[in-house]
C-alpha cells in the first residue's frame, strides 16, 4: 500500500481522526501553502529526478526551516529511496518525501504518538519552562483545560514571579478552567511558591501540578539557577518528579526556537517540547528540526487561537496536514 493512500485511510472514515487532521490541516495551512506550492513548481519544472532536481528540493526545506543537517539526512535518504525504486518520474518523489519525513520524526521508533507522562493513582507534576513572550502561560492554562477535560484534578502554580502581570495571568487561566491557582506576591522566591504549589496538590488529592517558571534568558545564569533550585524543590518532595519539564517554544521564531532549546536542554532536563503558534508560520518543518537534531519529542502543538486547539502532536497528521492538496488531488 502506497504511503498516501495510508495517511488518507488513516485519517478519513473515522469521525475522532478526521476532527484531528482537520485541526492539523487548518493549522498547517500558511505552512502547506508555501511548502505545497514550491514542491509542485520544483516538479512541474523537473521531468526527471536529477542533482538539479535535489539541490532545488534542498533549499525548499531550508526555506521551511527544517534545518540544515536533518534537511542533508533526508535528501541523502530520498536519493537512496529514489534509487532503491528506481524512479525516473519527479512526481513519485512527492511520496517518498511525506514518507522520509514521518521516518525522520520517529526514526528507528514506531510511530506511537507520545502523549503527557501522568502517573495513575498519584501526584504528576509538570514544569513549564521557555523564555517570556513564547505563549507559556496561556499553554499551562489550555493544558490545564485539555487535562480537566480528561477528568483529571488540576492545581497550577504561580513560580513566574518575576514578569508584571504573569501571576494575574494565570489566575485569569485558572478562573476561566476552574482550577486552583497557588500563588505568592510578585517578586517572591519561585522556588517557595513551588513548594506551597506542591502542599497544596497532595492536600486536594490533586492529579496533575502545572508549575509555571520565569524565562528571563537576557540573564541566563540565574534563570538557568532558578530553574534548578525549583527542579531540587521538587524532587526533594516527590521523589521522581518532575513528571515532564515541556519547554515552550514559538513556531513564529524559527531557528531562534532552536537556539533556545539548545540553551535550555543543556541546562535542565527538558523531557518535551510544546511547540505554539504552528498555524501563524510558513516555516512549520522546525518541528522536524528539533526533533531530529536535539532528540526531544514534540508533545504539544498548538493549532489556533482556541483552548481547544492545543494538540498532542502526532507526526502521522503533521505529514497529512503538509500534504493535504496533494493527498486530495489524487482522491
Amino acid at each position: 500500500m502506497s504511503f498516501f493512500k495510508k495517511l488518507k485511510d488513516k485519517f478519513t472514515g473515522n469521525s475522532e481522526n478526521e476532527e484531528v487532521s482537520d485541526k492539523y490541516k487548518e493549522g498547517l495551512s500558511k505552512t502547506r501553502n508555501s511548502f505545497s506550492s514550491k514542491i509542485n513548481d520544483l516538479v512541474a519544472r523537473y521531468r526527471k529526478v536529477d542533482e538539479d532536481f535535489f539541490e532545488d528540493l534542498e533549499e525548499i526545506l531550508i526555506s521551511a526551516d527544517v534545518g540544515v543537517s536533518t534537511v542533508m539526512d533526508l535528501i541523502d535518504e530520498l536519493k537512496m529511496e529514489v534509487k532503491r525504486q528506481n524512479i525516473k518520474d519527479s512526481a513519485k518523489v512527492k511520496e517518498v518525501i511525506s514518507e522520509k519525513l514521518v521516518e525522520i520524526y520517529y526514526g528507528e521508533e514506531d510511530d506511537q504518538v507520545e502523549e503527557l507522562n501522568i502517573k495513575d493513582n498519584e501526584l504528576s507534576v509538570m514544569l513549564f519552562v521557555g523564555v517570556n513572550g513564547v505563549g507559556k502561560t496561556t499553554t499551562i492554562g489550555k493544558v490545564a483545560h485539555k487535562l480537566k477535560q480528561e477528568g483529571k484534578n488540576v492545581v497550577l502554580a504561580a513560580g513566574d514571579t518575576f514578569r508584571a502581570g504573569a501571576i494575574d495571568q494565570l489566575q485569569v487561566w485558572g478562573d476561566r478552567v476552574g482550577v486552583e491557582v497557588i500563588k505568592h506576591n510578585e517578586g517572591s522566591d519561585p522556588a517557595a511558591v513551588i513548594y506551597d504549589g506542591v502542599q497544596a496538590a497532595k492536600s486536594r488529592n490533586a492529579d496533575v501540578l502545572l508549575c509555571d517558571t520565569a524565562g528571563r534568558l537576557q540573564n541566563k545564569v540565574n534563570l538557568m539557577n532558578e530553574l534548578s533550585k525549583v527542579k531540587r524543590v521538587i524532587e526533594r518532595e516527590i521523589p521522581g518528579a518532575p513528571h515532564e519539564v515541556l519547554l515552550v517554544l514559538d513556531a513564529t521564531t524559527g531557528q531562534n526556537a532552536m537556539s533556545q532549546a539548545k540553551t535550555f536542554s543543556e541546562s535542565t532536563d527538558v523531557s518535551g517540547i510544546v511547540l505554539t503558534k504552528l498555524d501563524g508560520t510558513a516555516k512549520g518543518g522546525i518541528v522536524l528540526a528539533i526533533r531530529n537534531e536535539l532528540q526531544i519529542p514534540v508533545k504539544l502543538v498548538g493549532l489556533g487561537e482556541k483552548v481547544t486547539d492545543l494538540q498532542t502532536f502526532d507526526a502521522n497528521a503533521f505529514v497529512y496536514g503538509l500534504f493535504a492538496d496533494m493527498l486530495e488531488e489524487q482522491e
